[in-house]
């Protein structure tokens, strides 16, 4: 699970503080404020953690069908009028991580990467400094490399001064692992902690699982080999494939059989938008079909209303990403009806306990906020298990309002232009039914 985030001169933003991540966290605010860029960054690590390139110092994207997101150049991330020539992403994290090394099994509680970047001369993003530490009682260490001249770079340990040494063979490889040689200059020991911490920030990464707030429209049908995916994909458009595998896959009775169907329908139903959600052969061929039912009637998934093909990706995504998992998610709400936007505050919180999946959503909401104030008033979820954000932009950049939440889930120092006037409103039409019905009396 991420425990923080801290971005520098990264898009609008000039320096975010260290941001608290909870189990379950709402980022909310106006639009083209910098909510996404938040997400964004961490989008950023994971596809260059899963570069196929181990030179590649951070990869900016454009290959459509393996990158998540399309950076542009080092001028597209780097804060405009910013004096600093480079940006930086750090995080925190918390994941146990037992690895042996031969007789020896260490354990990794988590640590904290963080890594700036600038562009050399001639138009590439490298890492300017990289640094690694592990969070372990009575064991702290850290590791960094920093660049020098000519593309060199040198080895510290802890708060070090003077570095072990400095050459080009330190440079580091998709932001997250020393290289071999500088492992091998760390010696035994430390060379196998720096090692345990990037196989920890690695694993972070890679089990962060992104939904983005365009999802695929569904097919009348869907061909299918039998495979389990791998991924949901960013548009949801893998949803199907896992309902099809839970439905068909696996022995009959097992846990796993229709384990996220039935969550899914589970939640459709609680949702007020369907009965049940069913897999359906098309003869003996590799089609299928998805069967919704709602009110004693059965229609295709294509002849339902828009909402429930929105948000199945958001529910599949849910039960489908693995245990102890981030999940991010940009506008859930899209196409929902606000008794179902205000029933996913409850899926996140219930998900997450249940399945120690961490949510991180992106969310223009009021439905969904008050019921996580409510949840809270009920004392169904403590206040420390959700962190809530509001995001507003100015001419000097995007600014970071946490919100304070008591005991009664009441904010504490509502910010202006929160989700609009409501009293103002309130007051508004109460002014005007009163002169109209005077009007009507005299």
């Amino acid at each position: 699970m991420f425990t923080s985030l801290h971005l520098k001169n990264f898009k609008s933003w000039a320096d975010t503080g260290p941001v608290n991540l909870a189990p379950v966290t709402l980022v909310l605010g106006t639009n083209s404020s910098g909510k996404s860029s938040l997400i964004q960054s961490l989008l950023l690590l994971k596809q260059t953690a899963e570069a196929s390139d181990r030179t590649i110092h951070l990869n900016l994207g454009g290959d459509a069908s393996t990158d998540l997101f399309n950076f542009g150049d080092f001028k597209s991330i780097y804060k405009q009028g910013a004096t600093d020539r480079h940006f930086s992403i750090g995080f925190s994290f918390k994941r146990v991580l037992r690895i042996r090394r031969q007789a020896e099994v260490r354990r990794i509680n988590g640590g904290r990467f963080t890594a700036t970047y600038s562009q050399v001369q001639a138009g590439s993003t490298v890492v300017k400094e990289l640094s690694f530490q592990n969070s372990h009682a009575g064991n702290d260490r850290s590791f960094r490399l920093e660049r020098g001249n000519k593309a060199t770079y040198s080895v510290f340990l802890d708060d070090d001064t003077e570095p072990l040494d400095n050459s080009r063979e330190y440079a580091p490889e998709r932001s997250i692992a020393f290289p071999r040689s500088a492992v091998n200059l760390l010696g035994d020991k430390e060379g196998d902690l720096v090692q345990d911490i990037s196989l920890a920030i690695d694993r972070e990464l890679k089990a962060l699982t992104y939904l983005g707030p365009l999802r695929r429209q569904p097919e009348r049908d869907y061909v299918w080999n039998r495979a389990q995916p791998g991924k949901i994909g960013i548009d949801g458009h893998r949803a199907i494939d896992a309902l099809l595998a839970s439905a068909t896959l696996g022995s009959a009775g097992s846990p796993e059989r229709n384990r996220i169907l039935n969550g899914v329908s589970w939640w459709l139903r609680k949702m007020n938008l369907a009965d049940a959600l069913r897999v359906h052969q098309l003869g003996q061929s590799n089609r299928y079909e998805i069967v919704v039912d709602s009110h004693r009637v059965s229609a295709n998934l294509r002849d339902v209303g828009i909402g429930i093909s929105q948000v199945l990706p958001v529910l599949t995504v849910a039960f489908f990403a693995p245990s102890g998992s981030t999940v991010m998610l940009e506008e859930p709400e899209i196409h929902l009806h606000p008794l179902a936007q205000s029933l996913l505050a409850e899926l996140f919180v219930e998900v997450s306990r249940e399945r120690q999946i961490q949510f991180i959503v992106e969310t223009h909401s009021e439905h969904l906020f008050r019921r996580m104030q409510t949840l809270i008033a009920r004392q169904t979820v403590e206040p420390q298990h959700c962190a809530m954000y509001f995001v507003e932009k100015d001419q000097e950049g995007s600014h970071l309002h946490s919100l304070e939440l008591d005991d009664y889930g009441r904010v504490k120092n509502w910010p202006d232009r929160f989700f609009g006037d409501v009293l103002g409103e309130t007051a508004e039409q109460t002014r005007l039914t009163f002169e109209r019905r005077m009007e009507k009396d005299q």
